[in-house]
């Protein structure tokens, strides 16, 4: 599921984020853990309290559109303990999670889906940052 080429969007991961995220995908295998894996090494990691306001971070509430489809959909990225899809809770090892975690708004990527479909994903608001709240132990 290798998703890298030189047409992704730069990413920004909080050093939190990126810390948290490296111990999980060494706790869990699987093409998701792999994935996210991937996004990270790419990754530009920069301090919490430096992070743009416009950043999907962990625990951010995030509006998206899928251009394939024309669904607009609206989720918190979570850790996978946390993830309850009918509470708009996504997992960050969930294929859209993965995608999502970094962009900024207005961004674009995209990404390849275990069923071999790709998603056009476009980031078009971010409602909650845990960052930009002043929460840094999100």
């Amino acid at each position: 599921m290798n998703n890298n080429n030189s047409t992704e969007p730069r990413i920004l991961v909080t050093d939190q984020d990126f810390h948290r995220l490296s111990a999980l995908v060494s706790q869990v295998e699987g093409p998701f853990a792999e994935a996210l894996e991937e996004e990270l090494s790419r990754a530009n990691v920069i301090a919490q309290k430096e992070i743009p306001k416009t950043v999907v971070t962990m625990n951010s509430r995030v509006q998206f559109l899928d251009e394939v489809s024309g669904q607009e959909s609206e989720m918190t990225l979570v850790y996978p303990q946390d993830a309850k899809l009918e509470e708009g809770r996504l997992s960050i090892l969930a294929p859209v999670g993965i995608a999502l975690l970094g962009l900024s708004v207005g961004q674009e990527i995209n990404w390849k889906l275990p069923n071999g479909q790709s998603k056009k994903l476009k980031v078009q608001a971010v409602t909650y940052q845990p960052e930009a709240s002043g929460n840094f132990d999100l």
